[in-house]
């Protein structure tokens, strides 16, 4: 009997599927509680091959971080492209924020690193990719300085919310659920 004949994927393709496992597995366990080894399994292919394409851990991760930015600015344009007349562009951009949450591992991995800023590989990258959200936000609202600092200070309040699992928690403290309220207007 014949084996089925296995097509080999093309690289990139295996590029973008070991990103994705990537992205969720520094979500789940941050960057120093996962391994390539832990990104090669979810991908499916081995350890070396990770490296092969990577180099390190560390480039792997900067790979992730990247295409959670880029998941990130691509819903912003998405959103402003399909608003309603009328519709504020701060409260459209508001609102594609809040549908992130849907899949939380855009915004943990964006915490992840930017919690990794003292790094001397990584914080030069963070901090390009704070100030590119910025320049995105203020390119698609038109607003000033200080209305685009509001807008990404309450959005960093909501990726800390995530990272403590505080919508898992509003029955036991009554101030979670207020805070919440208060973020997530």
């Amino acid at each position: 009997m014949n084996a089925p004949v296995r097509r080999r994927m093309p690289a990139e393709q295996r590029r973008t599927e070991v990103i994705a496992a990537a992205v969720a597995a520094f979500a789940d366990r941050g960057y120093a509680g996962t391994t390539t080894d832990d990104v090669a399994r979810l991908a499916g292919v081995s350890q070396p091959y990770v490296v092969r394409m990577f180099g390190t851990k560390q480039a792997l991760f900067l790979a992730a971080h990247a295409e959670t930015m880029r998941r990130l600015e691509q819903a912003f344009r998405d959103a402003v492209a399909a608003a309603p007349a009328g519709q504020p562009p701060m409260q459209t951009l508001g609102i594609a924020y809040r549908e992130l949450i849907v899949d939380r591992s855009v915004l943990r991995v964006m915490q992840h690193g930017f919690m990794l800023g003292g790094d001397p590989v990584v914080g030069p990258q963070m901090r390009r990719a704070m100030t590119s959200i910025f320049v995105v936000v203020r390119e698609l609202t038109g607003d000033d300085d200080d209305a685009v600092a509001s807008f990404l200070a309450t959005g960093m309040m909501i990726n800390v919310m995530i990272t403590l699992e505080m919508s898992e928690h509003v029955e036991e403290e009554q101030l979670i659920a207020r805070l919440l309220a208060c973020v997530m207007k």
